[in-house]
């Protein structure tokens, strides 16, 4: 049997994946009309329907399922062999797909990708940019950072750094008013919280001594980007708990101060997320490694001795010692 075009495959792959001839049309560069013809042309060849069409979406029929399962190793094969010549010339070719968090992305991150990509012109960067977590194989994002502990099992998950969240709030706003000696106390004060994907994060938990509480919080405000909360807070809006990497700047020159320094918080890891039985390719595995190294080489500075930059706190800050800082800086700022 001879076989068809290989573009009509490629938009048999990315109708399932957008769910659309527009979408697959918009993801190959080509027009909705050119797509409609080269998925006909494929069904005419094969002498069945790959899609059962409506007005809202296209589904797969079985026999569409059973395709595109071939036809999507088959890419996969292609972009290995492609992925290993290209390696073999010491080169990095080809587009990066990827996915970050938001005020990940601008603290850390820009410049990372910038000089990542100065020491290979042959690369694209496609970076996506939000708090709401992406769908890695339905998006077809090759890596995707993401805190947490990862739920998706079809997911690969490489740790990049062990963070945790840092309470803190603004110098402005704990001279208004008096900073929490406890959890509970945070239930007097306005808590600004992050809302990813229809859930907000108001259980803010806390350890000491190996016994952990939960304090539901609450505030007059919430955001689904957290670079916008971290913004709140350096402006004086409430009290936020907040990865300590994507604060650190803030931590380091005042704006921010850490609250509640005995007490720990609990893990928020970040990982690089691929999806699980693909190929890598080189240049995807080569920025993951890049990245790692990145993080591993974050100096240790005086935030350690505050909060501890990537787990366990170095040493123990006095609350007599944390609002002697609160005053220097409250001085300084006047």
């Amino acid at each position: 049997m001879k076989v068809g075009n290989i573009a009509d495959f490629d938009v048999l792959i990315q109708t399932a994946r957008g769910g659309s001839l527009t979408a697959a049309a918009a993801a190959l560069g080509i027009t909705p009309a050119a797509a409609s013809a080269m998925l006909k042309r494929l069904e005419t060849q094969l002498g069945t329907r790959l899609f059962e069409r409506s007005t809202r979406a296209m589904r797969l029929t079985a026999q569409g399922q059973t395709l595109l399962g071939y036809a999507t190793r088959a890419f996969e094969l292609l972009a290995e062999g492609e992925s290993q010549v290209t390696e073999e010339r010491g080169a990095l070719v080809g587009s990066l797909r990827v996915a970050a968090p938001s005020d990940l992305t601008r603290t850390t991150l820009l410049p990372w990708f910038s000089e990542f990509l100065a020491a290979h012109p042959g690369l694209q960067l496609s970076l996506s940019v939000g708090d709401r977590p992406k769908d890695v194989v339905r998006d077809d994002v090759d890596v995707a950072l993401r805190y947490g502990t990862p739920a998706d099992s079809g997911l690969v998950a490489r740790l990049l750094v062990p963070a945790r969240p840092v309470l803190c709030a603004s110098p402005d706003y704990l001279r208004r008013h008096p900073a929490p000696q406890v959890p509970q106390d945070l239930l007097q004060h306005n808590c600004l919280t992050f809302d990813r994907g229809g859930r907000n994060f108001r259980g803010w938990r806390f350890g000491r001594d190996g016994h952990w509480v939960e304090v539901r919080v609450k505030g007059d405000r919430t955001v689904d980007d957290a670079s916008l909360a971290r913004e709140w807070a350096v402006a004086g809006a409430g009290v936020l708990l907040k990865s300590q990497i994507d604060i650190r700047g803030d931590l380091l020159n005042g704006a921010l101060v850490p609250l509640l320094p005995e007490w720990e918080t609990e893990p928020y890891p970040l990982h690089a997320l691929l999806p699980s039985g693909r190929f890598v390719p080189g240049r995807v595995r080569a920025l993951v490694d890049f990245l790692a190294k990145k993080f591993d080489d974050m100096p240790n500075d005086s935030v350690t001795e505050l909060k501890g930059m990537f787990g366990k706190a170095a040493r123990t800050v006095t609350l007599e010692e944390m609002n002697r800082a609160i005053k220097v800086r409250g001085t300084s700022a006047e």
